[in-house]
């Protein structure tokens, strides 16, 4: 069990602590553009378009502000 312990690789994020700042402003940015363009011409073809997108960029993004203040979730 000790050697099995001993061979595992440690964990590497994809993004790096020190990524996280500008990864969050991108999509918080890009987040807000898009839920502008979304609520200027609000229709059914424009939902998935633009609102969906918009949504995830703003969840991620403030999950990477979060972690870039120092809050870890």
């Amino acid at each position: 069990m000790d050697s099995q312990w001993d061979s595992m690789k440690p964990f590497v994020p994809m993004v790096g602590k020190e990524a996280h700042l500008p990864v969050a402003a991108v999509l918080m940015l890009t987040g807000f553009l898009l839920t502008g363009l979304f609520s200027i011409n609000k229709s059914v073809t424009t939902a998935p378009l633009l609102a969906i997108p918009a949504s995830l960029a703003l969840g991620f993004g403030s999950v990477y502000l979060i972690c870039a203040v120092g809050v870890y979730v």
